[in-house]
């Protein structure tokens, strides 16, 4: 496919030569590109690329809306702060993916590295809210477990933010769901990465992972105690149906309460090794109506208005794969607003039709 240059993600594979001002090519074909790549394609002041529609890892390239970059230089530090956000967060899965490998060798969590790893990103969450949401479109059956963690601290700090938590608690917060899950380090991986669903002695050990992620960040100083409480009750219910413990509402820890909504959002949405995914609004009326009295119907708001935030005129592709507009919202139905039809400009209202849904936002 054919793509301006600002579009491109670390992991891209050029199909044909790039040509600048000389008679070898400036980036030859088969490269993958990474962020150096962009950047020279910035300085040769190159209009277009081709390149393949999956990216090297094997996953699906669905390429962003160019993105302006102004005032690029020769420093490093500003060069980066022009990497767009999916570069940042692709890089922060394989990342999360050798610590994850250190942490079943038996090493500590380096937190500073965490922080350093995850801060960047929270901050350009909160200027891409939108494809926060969407971050299970890039993960695969094989590689959802690196994703999860990164893509549950990125929507826990979009949460904490809608929530209006300071900004320090939403790092805090953040820091909770990408630890999360740390302790599936813990697990063997025969178990970690079945093809096929789990037994119940099997699903008995999944469940014990929160008590290992608590253990692993339990002394590390400079976390709050909120952050480790909220690693150890992420999979709580507010009914007590939740584990590892069996809390109720009264004892859960507000931090666990927000990972434990986005940690089910990710893992619906995403293409597991044994389960397919569901379009995020069926996650959302199913954490309205299924789930009701397991979540916290705060948090469960928060996620509904910074995810449905979206306004007349808005283009989305519907479950039937037909692209549609909406025209008018509907404040107690979030999820199914009046929309037209673009191939005929048949109106519809969504609650009048159950088996259709939004599956994804375009504009």
């Amino acid at each position: 496919m054919r793509i301006h240059p600002s579009q491109l993600v670390s992991g891209c594979m050029v199909t044909t030569d790039i040509m600048g001002k000389t008679n070898q090519p400036i980036i030859p074909k088969n490269t993958v590109i990474k962020p150096i790549h962009m950047t020279v394609l910035h300085k040769f002041l190159v209009n277009e690329v081709e390149v393949a529609p999956k990216l090297a890892s094997g996953e699906a390239f669905l390429p962003e809306h160019a993105i302006e970059e102004e005032n690029m230089d020769q420093d490093d530090h500003k060069e980066e702060q022009h990497i767009p956000f999916l570069n940042l967060y692709l890089e922060a899965v394989q990342e999360y993916k050798n610590m994850f490998k250190d942490w079943q060798s038996g090493a500590p969590i380096n937190i500073a590295k965490v922080r350093n790893l995850l801060v960047p990103l929270i901050e350009k969450a909160h200027e891409n809210k939108g494809k926060v949401f969407m971050l299970h479109h890039y993960s695969t059956k094989e590689n959802y477990f690196y994703h999860h963690s990164i893509a549950v601290g990125l929507l826990s700090a979009v949460i904490a933010h809608q929530l209006k938590y300071s900004h320090g608690e939403i790092i805090q917060v953040g820091l909770t769901g990408f630890l999360s899950d740390c302790g599936m380090a813990k697990i063997d991986e025969r178990i970690l990465f079945k093809k096929a669903p789990l037994v119940t002695p099997e699903f008995e050990e999944i469940k014990k992972h929160p008590t290992y992620s608590y253990r692993l960040v339990e002394n590390i100083p400079v976390l709050k105690n909120s952050v480790r409480l909220g690693v150890l009750q992420h999979h709580e219910r507010m009914d007590g149906s939740g584990y590892p413990i069996g809390l109720n509402s009264s004892k859960l820890n507000p931090y666990g309460k927000i990972v434990a909504v986005c940690d089910l959002y990710h893992a619906m949405t995403s293409e597991r090794l044994y389960r397919s995914k569901q379009s995020p609004f069926m996650v959302i009326e199913e954490l309205m109506q299924d789930q009701f009295g397991k979540f916290d119907h705060i948090v469960v708001q928060a996620l509904i208005i910074s995810m449905t935030n979206y306004s007349t005129g808005t283009h989305v592709r519907l479950s039937n794969n037909q692209n549609a507009e909406i025209i008018f919202m509907e404040p107690k139905l979030p999820t199914r607003p009046m929309v037209r039809l673009q191939h005929n400009e048949e109106i519809i209202h969504l609650k009048d039709h159950s088996s259709l849904f939004i599956e994804e936002i375009l504009t």
